[in-house]
């Protein structure tokens, strides 16, 4: 597909969800400034990436570090990185040195090592696993004020909120169940650990995006419905 041809294909694709963006947030009562769309581009190539910016896109995710690296570093100026994968600790600097943010801290021991390298503030999301699904990362519920509270009180890293991956289903019952959970254990967070914005929800992908910010996403992460299917 030649240049041009693809950065239309990606503006108009990325108008449309902004479109269900904004009649999801109405249905809710909610302005759509308060929701961010994340285009998540990983296992797309570089360009792809600067049709997308070319596009008007600045909000970008990728899920691995080593795939993120080249792409990240050739890419233009001004595009604000997400990590939304799995993060292994040896990875941290490398994490810190290209991301803008980190959706994925999953433990203590992460956190401690991204702290090791980031500087004060450096903002990121708890992952929380919300389906029992072992093969999904993330923190569960069961004691999770007594961990974030520990990243706050050993680290300076900001925690900025919650993310989580919603079961792969179709129900809607599920997954607005889902979301909504993770909205309270935000507002508990709140509480039980002061002194951090948790201003963020992270939930909801291509397929369930409009549910979750009906239940309060502020971050969705969109690839499929912007770029299309993966090869």
């Amino acid at each position: 597909m030649e240049g041009a041809e693809l950065i239309e294909r990606i503006r108009v694709s990325y108008a449309r969800v902004q479109e269900r963006v904004a009649d999801a947030a109405a249905r809710a009562g909610r302005d759509a400034a308060e929701v961010t769309t994340v285009a998540i581009t990983k296992t797309f190539g570089l360009p792809v990436v600067e049709a997308a910016y070319a596009a008007g896109l600045r909000e970008m995710g990728e899920n691995r570090v080593q795939e993120a690296q080249g792409k990240i570093d050739e890419a233009p100026e001004g595009i604000r990185w997400h990590l939304v994968g799995h993060l292994q600790r040896n990875k941290a600097k490398a994490a810190v040195g290209l991301f803008g943010t980190i959706q994925s801290v999953d433990s203590p021991r992460l956190a401690l090592a991204l702290d090791r390298h980031a500087e004060a503030g450096y903002p990121v999301l708890i992952q929380v696993n919300l389906t029992g699904n072992p093969d999904q990362h993330g923190l569960g519920e069961d004691g999770l004020a007594e961990v974030c509270g520990q990243m706050a009180e050993e680290t300076s890293l900001r925690l900025d909120g919650l993310m989580t991956i919603a079961p792969f289903v179709d129900d809607e019952a599920v997954l607005r169940g889902t979301f909504g959970r993770l909205r309270k254990l935000r507002e508990s967070l709140r509480s039980a650990v002061p002194g951090q914005p948790w201003t963020h929800l992270s939930m909801g992908m291509s397929s369930d995006f409009e549910y979750a910010i009906e239940e309060g996403a502020t971050i969705v992460r969109v690839g499929r419905a912007i770029f299309g299917e993966r090869g």
